[in-house]
């Protein structure tokens, strides 16, 4: 795959494999460094103003230990009835949450932050994508919880596998329900100067 031209080290303050796929597969160089926050510190508010929180955390976690650095940190909630829908623990709950999502209209919301301590840069923003689910059957759900994708997921369901059969709608991003807003982070690192796509530039490192 050819990559982007960057200019500085950017590093992803997160272990989520969905994440490290949408920035691998968008042809930008990263390593990464999980944040040593903990999530349960942080009280829960608003659901922007809480992942808006969480992702600048946790890129300021990492970002102290590489000033020179850009870090990219995010934190995604599922958001419905007003609550948070955590990663279901069992299989009642997994059904739980399928029966509470089916037919209706949840959200996901993804916090993301862009630090750099040596350049004084400090962004973060929040994106927000509706998600409609169609009318699930008891055999439908029955048959996903039996799956293993369900327990590892926030809201029980990964858009990107299996339960890309139950989305009817979604309005917004799409990446962003992955696990990051890949555009609006992409569109900022170009417009900060720190990736450059150089159709010119064949031997980007």
């Amino acid at each position: 795959m050819q990559q982007l031209k960057i200019d500085s080290q950017i590093i992803l303050a997160s272990k989520s494999p969905r994440r490290q796929f949408l920035l691998k597969n968008a042809g930008i160089e990263f390593t990464v460094y999980p944040s040593r926050i903990r999530e349960a510190d942080f009280a829960v508010t608003r659901p922007q103003a809480y992942v808006k929180t969480l992702a600048e955390a946790k890129a300021d976690d990492v970002a102290a230990l590489y000033p020179d650095s850009w870090v990219i940190g995010a934190d995604s909630i599922v958001w419905a009835d007003g609550q948070i829908l955590e990663k279901p623990r069992s299989v009642d709950a997994a059904r739980a949450m399928m029966e509470q999502l089916s037919s209706r209209t949840h959200y996901v919301f993804t916090g993301y932050a862009c630090v750099c301590r040596a350049k004084a840069h400090q962004f973060s923003d929040v994106s927000e994508t509706a998600v409609t689910f169609k009318e699930l059957t008891s055999a439908e759900i029955e048959w996903y919880i039996a799956t293993d994708e369900p327990y590892d997921k926030a809201g029980g369901y990964a858009i990107q596998g299996l339960g890309s059969f139950m989305i009817q709608r979604i309005d917004g991003s799409y990446t962003n329900v992955v696990g990051l807003p890949l555009c609006e982070v992409m569109d900022h690192l170009i417009r900060q100067g720190v990736i450059v796509p150089d159709a010119q530039n064949k031997n980007y490192r």
